[in-house]
């Protein structure tokens, strides 16, 4: 063979060989190029096709349903506040059929009373607690807001770090990879990354919602305290009005009376009715007294009476022969009338045993106190007793408050002394 044909021989060889191999080689390079597009596609599905799921966090929804339970428990409470306030109004109404019976209109009167005042109590004790409440809505709502911010700066820092790197970052990632295997683990940690970011999202979104919530409350919960504070206010002057109103209503009728000797013998009528109840307790406590002598004798050693309304020392109406007010005319006044606002603390002016604690249409809210030696101290007109017969009471302590119940025009106490069965002077047990 001559040397042209060897060259060409071999030439055509090579072209053989090579036509052989570079298929192979083109279709390798192939395989390994759709394999990475495939596996970037897979995880680029992956990572953004569940960015609008969400996840329930527990400790968040429970607190933002707790929130939203409150939100409509202040609604409730706030519409029963407005119905339990007093209808002065209704209730004269109501009032309209005793005006007839004084005694009937006055203990009817007296019972409402009894209701506001009880109101009046409640709401001073929710006003506290709606204090105590705003108090601890406005911690709670300060730390959601401090999680709420911290939260921000974090998702700041992702968004940033993936708007500036994110692509970038994930492909030199997966195509720094060393194996399949390696890779695979590349892409659960692209994944991993990608849910983090996506809980992160969902916990500001909760938290956010969470805040909105804590405002809300803490809202509702100020406009409720203001309406609890305005309801106190309409209370007292529902309270006030009544007096009023049961003052006027009083002298009204006392006014109606023609003679003057009517007037006189309705209120010497009055003082009989008081004396015969207290003369029948008295005879009660002597007769127990005398059965129990041996076993348990009371008696008054002579020491001062502490002053029964600490918070005033206004009276109105002193011990003795005066000028009657209503009816003009010359009558005895067997105690002291202390003028002080409904509620003022009344106190015992000494130790003893309450053999007394009861109403009637004349002396109202009423109590009274045994101190030994036939000593009697008694306690008239009361909004409320807050000791029962049978009880031991001690200087100074308190028993009831300052009303205006029964055959009163106005809050005061009126307290008297007896002395085996009489009358006496207040002002020699006081001291100076």
């Amino acid at each position: 063979m001559c040397p042209l044909e060897r060259k060409q021989t071999k030439s055509k060889a090579s072209f053989g060989k090579n036509g052989y191999r570079a298929p192979f080689f083109l279709i390798g390079l192939l395989m390994k190029k759709i394999f990475l597009i495939t596996v970037i596609v897979t995880i680029f599905i992956t990572v953004f096709s569940n960015s609008g799921s969400q996840e329930s966090y527990g400790w968040t929804n429970d607190k933002i349903r707790s929130m939203e339970s409150e939100i409509a428990n202040n609604r409730d409470e706030r519409r029963k506040l407005q119905n339990t306030l007093s209808n002065v109004e209704k209730i004269k109404q109501n009032l309209t059929n005793a005006r007839n019976d004084l005694a009937r209109y006055i203990e009817e009167l007296d019972s409402n009373l009894a209701v506001i005042e009880q109101n009046i109590v409640e709401l001073l004790g929710l006003i506290v607690e709606k204090e105590d409440e705003i108090i601890e809505k406005t911690l709670e709502l300060s730390y959601a807001i401090e999680v709420q911010n911290a939260q921000y700066a974090g998702m700041k820092e992702r968004v940033k770090f993936n708007y500036e790197q994110g692509e970038v970052y994930y492909l030199t990632m997966l195509f720094g990879a060393e194996s399949l295997s390696d890779m695979l683990n590349r892409v659960d940690y692209i994944e991993a990354l990608s849910k983090y970011d996506e809980i992160k999202l969902d916990e500001f979104i909760a938290t956010t919602n969470y805040v909105a919530l804590c405002k809300e409350i803490l809202e509702a919960e100020k406009e409720f305290l203001d309406e609890a504070k305005e309801a106190v206010e309409a209370e007292r002057e529902a309270l006030n009005q009544l007096i009023d109103e049961k003052g006027r209503e009083i002298e009204a009728i006392r006014g109606d009376i023609a003679l003057q000797e009517g007037a006189i013998r309705e209120y010497e009528a009055e003082i009989a009715a008081q004396s015969d109840v207290i003369r029948a307790l008295e005879k009660a406590v002597a007769d127990e007294r005398a059965r129990l002598a041996e076993e348990n004798r009371r008696r008054y050693d002579g020491g001062l009476f502490a002053w029964p309304v600490p918070s005033s020392r206004r009276i109105s109406d002193d011990y003795g022969n005066r000028i009657h007010p209503i009816l003009g005319v010359p009558q005895f006044h067997n105690g002291i009338d202390i003028t002080a606002p409904t509620g003022s603390n009344i106190v015992a002016a000494y130790h003893g045993k309450v053999v007394a604690a009861a109403y009637s249409p004349t002396m109202g809210n009423y109590i009274i106190i045994d101190h030994g030696d036939s000593v009697f101290t008694l306690y008239m007109h009361a909004s409320k007793l807050h000791v029962s017969e049978g009880a031991e009471v001690t200087w100074g302590q308190t028993i009831a408050a300052v009303g205006s119940t029964g055959r009163s025009t106005g809050p005061h106490l009126h307290f008297s002394v007896r002395v085996k069965g009489q009358y006496v002077s207040p002002w020699s047990y006081f001291g100076s």
